[in-house]
């Protein structure tokens, strides 16, 4: 567990965090948007830590009593909310782990902190119990709401809290976070950045194996041979995918779309300094070279349409195989 300082990136939060700090204008209750691997735990538990820290700064000391205790993860006025369900957080979660407590007064500390990860989960049942208490909460109590949808969160619960929401972080930072705090070689490091999206988690863990790399390779295998595959051809890929890659369908579909943005990007520029595949150049422009403007856009709107149909628990196969028709046809056809 570590300070504000620690934090790369959100530096917005962490300045209303440490101005909310230092006016005593803290809220009852806060959210913190944003997909996993963004640090809203890591920021959750900074500041739950100076709120609670005794000397009293914005920064937490790490010396005093509370600050100890939080380092142990044995703070009694700080508690994580738990759920025995994976998929969901019940109303009986929220009625015995906070609306059931809350009305104890802090043990030790002068406030009593209630951090909901994945938040996102909550029943239509749970959030309401939990509006009951976020409504008129006591002077003493901090609810902190982590979720990666907070659309998912009903809007009498998004009204009564502060929402922030957080940021990509700057490719560069990550990729100095990653040479010199994880001592990850240089040419790992600037691509797994470059990946990630701006999301630090993801880069951290993309080096923490080879399967990322060994993944991406699989993805340009596809990419560069899908204007010239048969159907026969995607069938099997498709089932390769379905048995070896089907948790990662996310990922997967990430990276077809930074492929074509790269070829979108060279077809507008016909630079290579600002794709992220650049040792595919070749193969980039022999792309955009052969699509239109409206067939990426088509292939963009396809990988889209595919991020729907499996939320909805669609034929994950069929559905693929359509995905990469949709993709050759827009070449075959001059899209």
């Amino acid at each position: 567990m570590a300070g504000f300082k620690e934090i790369i990136g959100q530096e917005k939060i962490i300045e209303h965090f440490q101005r909310a700090i230092e006016m005593d204008k803290i809220s009852h209750a806060y959210i913190l948007n944003g997909e996993k691997g963004m640090g809203k735990k890591m920021l959750a538990r900074a500041f739950a830590m100076t709120v609670q820290c005794e000397k009293g700064g914005i920064e937490p000391c790490m010396e005093c009593h509370s600050c100890k205790q939080c380092l142990s993860g044995n703070n009694p006025d700080i508690r994580w909310v738990t759920h025995e369900k994976p998929a969901s957080i019940s109303v009986e979660d929220i009625r015995q782990q906070v609306n059931r407590d809350i009305d104890i007064k802090p043990y030790e500390y002068k406030k009593k902190i209630y951090i909901i990860d994945e938040a996102e989960k909550m029943t239509a049942a749970s959030q309401n119990a939990l509006l009951k208490t976020i409504e008129e909460p006591p002077a003493y109590a901090l609810v902190i709401l982590l979720t990666t949808n907070k659309e998912m969160l009903l809007q009498t619960i998004l009204s009564r809290c502060v929402v922030m929401d957080t940021v990509p972080v700057a490719y560069s930072r990550i990729e100095e976070y990653l040479k010199i705090k994880e001592r990850i070689v240089d040419y790992r490091a600037k691509e797994a950045a470059l990946f990630s999206g701006g999301n630090i988690g993801k880069a951290r863990d993309m080096c923490s194996s080879d399967d990322f790399f060994h993944f991406k390779e699989e993805v340009l295998r596809l990419v560069k041979n899908i204007p010239q595959m048969t159907a026969a051809d995607m069938g099997s890929c498709v089932k390769e995918i379905a048995k070896e890659q089907k948790e990662n369908i996310g990922n997967y579909l990430n990276l077809l779309e930074l492929w074509y943005r790269d070829v979108l990007l060279y077809k507008v520029s016909g630079k290579e300094e600002s794709l992220l595949f650049r040792k595919e150049e070749k193969n980039i422009q022999k792309q955009a070279e052969k699509l239109g403007y409206s067939g990426i856009e088509k292939i963009f709107q396809s990988i889209s349409k595919v991020r729907t149909q499996l939320k909805a628990n669609a034929n994950f196969e069929l559905v693929l195989e359509m995905l990469f028709m949709n993709i050759r046809d827009n070449f075959l056809y001059g899209g």
